[in-house]
């Protein structure tokens, strides 16, 4: 086997500016479009629990067609297809000194509008699982809507949301490869353009391989530590009365707190 170890060893271990870069822009894409993808999802999730149709099916079209379509055609189609189409282009922006080029801006919201559609379940599972009484406890106390959620209902919830939301930012960070066929230097492409100058193809391939896999090890103990510390939270050294039981910890507290 053709296989160059000094090749393999130099950009394993001191790689060059151009596999720098790749390696900035895939974890900066990864966050914003997470963090876009949770604000989407939860706004989703909440109007999915209105009976209304106006607001829930909207969502469900959106959800539906996120999940329904590939990743990939997405993101071809928001970069490429509307501005062939004249319907829209995305230009470079100047954000406080700061140039952002519209490819980097079509990753984002692409992988951000996909990623709403699945946190708007995972949020929606979430809510769904906090006790039904808690609900009237907080209505009894006057709260509105909006605060019931807020102080009583989605801190629960969100243990329940962890896990899965540590799952899908790990996908995430995979799915950046994606955004390569829009011109977007993440590692896949950085990757393409050092094999075009060296010709090391296997050697190269190797490495972003395993960069991508020290990225998605080092966010598996991060997302084990989450999960301990929101598990453990809420967990109970000794069986709960029967006050907690009915009315869930949080809002228990709440109504001593009264």
């Amino acid at each position: 086997m053709n296989f160059n170890w000094d090749v393999f060893w130099q950009y394993l271990l001191q790689p060059s500016g151009v596999y720098l870069t790749g390696l900035w822009l895939t974890c900066v894409i990864s966050v914003l479009a997470m963090l876009l993808g949770c604000a989407l999802g939860l706004a989703a999730a909440l109007l999915r629990l209105s009976r209304n149709p106006l607001l829930n099916l909207p969502v469900r079209f959106y959800v539906w067609l996120m999940r329904g379509t590939p990743l990939l055609v997405q993101i071809v189609f928001l970069y490429t297809a509307l501005a062939a189409g004249g319907i829209f282009r995305f230009e470079d922006i100047d954000l406080f000194g700061l140039v952002i080029p519209g490819n980097i801006q079509a990753a984002i919201i692409a992988l951000g509008l996909n990623e709403g559609a699945y946190m708007a379940e995972i949020i929606r599972a979430g809510i769904g699982a906090v006790d039904k009484g808690q609900y009237e406890a907080g209505r009894s106390l006057g709260m509105t809507f909006a605060k019931l959620m807020r102080r009583v209902v989605l801190p629960q919830a969100f243990r329940v949301i962890v896990p899965p939301l540590g799952n899908e930012f790990n996908v995430m960070l995979k799915n950046t490869t994606l955004v390569s066929v829009i011109g977007v230097q993440e590692l896949l492409l950085s990757t393409q353009m050092v094999t075009s100058a060296t010709f090391r193809v296997f050697e190269l391939y190797l490495v972003v391989a395993i960069y991508f896999l020290l990225l998605t090890t080092l966010w598996g103990f991060f997302q084990r530590w989450l999960e301990a510390r929101f598990g453990q939270s809420d967990r109970p050294s000794s069986p709960p009365p029967a006050s907690t039981r009915m009315f869930g910890r949080s809002t228990l507290n709440l109504l001593r707190a009264r």
